[in-house]
């Protein structure tokens, strides 16, 4: 059986970009599934708004990380990206996180260099630590990884506080590491994606963030930059907190959600993505018989 890492390994062969949209939940990675999509990025941002209801500060632990990671995977069939945040310790910590997360069964996942407290890379006043640090903590990942198919991507917060120049040296060195793809996050500028297209040669990530100009960049923009990934973050849920906003808005003011009818789906519908046709499957093939 094919694991969601080697399909996504076979799919980055394939030349074609990745779009990977964001998921915050596991109802999310269906939907993209279902939109067609051949490959989900479970973000800490999202992960931390939905299960906490808070800011991406680094508050959620390894294992509710590695645990909102797995109840994601078994939602789906294609591969999930996990944010795997600093690695959650010293090189005893990411060997543990390497090990939580092959056991969640995602495909990929990501580890930064941002010093604690981290905050999200879009943000002012990210620190890194330094660069040959950050090599030793990615050659302790690559060497807990083994001979296992999981996808390691290095992600370097660096662009905000050092600026590009020391972003794009970072990816290339942090690449001589072992990993296999790298990914220099914070990128809120047109100029800066096409910097690391030409600074950083080989596998590479962006993630396309909604609210500054790299939105203006097609997939095929990003294919002929030559990048392998795209992430999509916040797109799904900034989106849902909307539509969810004003739905509660309409409730409150009107005192029932009837004009917001065609902004939802239906009942049918949300049972289609859930698969309750499965379920009552099941219960008819072998279900308890009832009782007169």
């Amino acid at each position: 059986m094919t694991t969601a890492a080697e399909k996504l390994r076979a799919s980055l062969a394939s030349g074609k970009l990745i779009q990977a949209p964001g998921a915050p939940d596991a109802l999310t990675a269906r939907l993209v599934e279902m939109a067609g999509f051949p490959a989900i990025y479970m973000t800490g941002f999202g992960a931390t708004a939905s299960r906490l209801g808070l800011p991406d500060i680094g508050l959620l632990t390894q294992t509710e990380m590695t645990t909102h990671a797995r109840d994601m995977v078994r939602a789906v069939d294609i591969p999930v990206i996990a944010d795997a945040d600093t690695g959650y310790g010293g090189p005893a910590n990411i060997r543990r996180t390497i090990e939580e997360y092959v056991q969640a069964g995602v495909a990929a996942i990501h580890l930064e260099d941002q010093q604690l407290p981290k905050r999200c890379g879009q943000r002012s006043g990210v620190k890194v630590i330094p660069a040959d640090e950050n090599v030793r903590r990615l050659k302790a990942a690559v060497a807990a990884r083994g001979n296992d198919p999981l996808v390691l991507i290095a992600r370097t917060d660096a662009i905000q506080s050092e600026g590009v120049e020391e972003a794009i040296r970072r990816a290339n060195l942090y690449r001589e590491a072992g990993v296999d793809l790298v990914f220099v996050d914070g990128i809120k500028k047109i100029a800066d994606v096409e910097a690391v297209s030409k600074g950083v040669p080989g596998p590479k990530v962006v993630s396309i963030v909604d609210g500054n100009e790299t939105v203006a960049l097609t997939a095929s923009d990003l294919q002929e930059l030559g990048f392998n990934v795209s992430f999509y973050a916040l797109s799904a849920l900034f989106s849902a907190t909307k539509a969810v906003r004003d739905t509660l808005a309409v409730i409150k003011s009107e005192g029932t959600p009837k004009s917001r009818a065609g902004a939802m789906v239906t009942y049918g519908e949300f049972s289609e993505i859930t698969k309750l046709a499965e379920y009552d499957d099941l219960d008819d093939r072998y279900g308890w018989p009832e009782h007169s």
